[in-house]
């Protein structure tokens, strides 16, 4: 396994897991070293990603900041690929919808482009993904944010209280009952919170590791939205709606 595989596979363990220990990693990765690990852990505290503690304990750091797409890529791929699938097939020819930015949305855009639809995306990744010639897309303006391929700010927000969606498909970095879904950024927490009131149905893409998170910032409660997730969770469930790609495997 290759370096930069290996670290976001780290990565990944991390997102599940509140504190794993260098022996832990050990177990995970087979054939490879203590000395290797925590060479690649030293690298990711570098880079500001985790946070080595005494011990030789190791979480990820505190959810102040959001995790660049290039790590957050290789997260969950599977139930990213599902819930992508699931939320696409809610979409309807005629419908003008609202793509988030962020990578369980992007997973949506192979599974429109045989659509008649308007989208429009505050995603820079969403345009390369988009080939089919029934679909119009409108980017709107604002600050790019490279690590992320988010667009937000002022500018932004502007654009989106004079634009109106049949149906939205955001991302959230946590969910909880204390926090509703929420993001590290307060630009995108304002762009999310915009979009959700001009939208005639509003859905939230996000796997079960983003469940029982609190990141800085709230942009709705759990009862604004719809949540397309892999896996339903019982805390949450009379607070909002839920679509399980488990339930849709089955109806489909």
């Amino acid at each position: 396994m290759i370096p930069y595989i290996r670290r976001n596979k780290i990565i990944e363990e991390l997102e599940n897991k509140d504190i794993i220990y260098i022996d832990d990693f050990l177990s995970i990765f087979e054939n490879v070293s203590s000395s290797t690990i925590r060479r690649d852990l030293k690298i990711l505290e570098e880079e500001g990603r985790i946070v080595m503690l005494r011990g030789g304990a190791v979480k990820l750091r505190d959810n102040s900041f959001d995790i660049p797409v290039e790590t957050k890529k290789f997260l969950n791929i599977n139930e990213k690929e599902q819930i992508g699938q699931l939320a696409a097939s809610l979409v309807e020819d005629g419908d003008v919808i609202y793509l988030d930015s962020g990578t369980t949305c992007l997973q949506m855009v192979k599974y429109l482009n045989n659509k008649q639809i308007t989208v429009i995306t505050s995603g820079t990744q969403v345009l390369n993904e988009l080939d089919g010639d029934n679909v119009h897309c409108i980017i709107v303006g604002g600050e790019v944010n490279k690590a992320t391929d988010s667009i937000a700010g002022p500018l932004t927000d502007s654009n989106l209280k004079n634009l109106f969606f049949d149906k939205a498909f955001l991302g959230a970095s946590g969910i909880s009952l204390e926090g509703g879904i929420n993001t590290p950024d307060f630009r995108e927490a304002s762009k999310k919170a915009i979009v959700k009131t001009n939208s005639k149905e509003c859905y939230v893409l996000a796997d079960s590791s983003k469940f029982n998170k609190n990141t800085l910032c709230k942009a709705m409660d759990l009862n604004e939205c719809t949540i397309i997730t892999d896996k339903i969770n019982e805390l949450f469930e009379k607070e909002t709606t839920f679509i399980d790609t488990n339930h849709w495997e089955k109806v489909k």
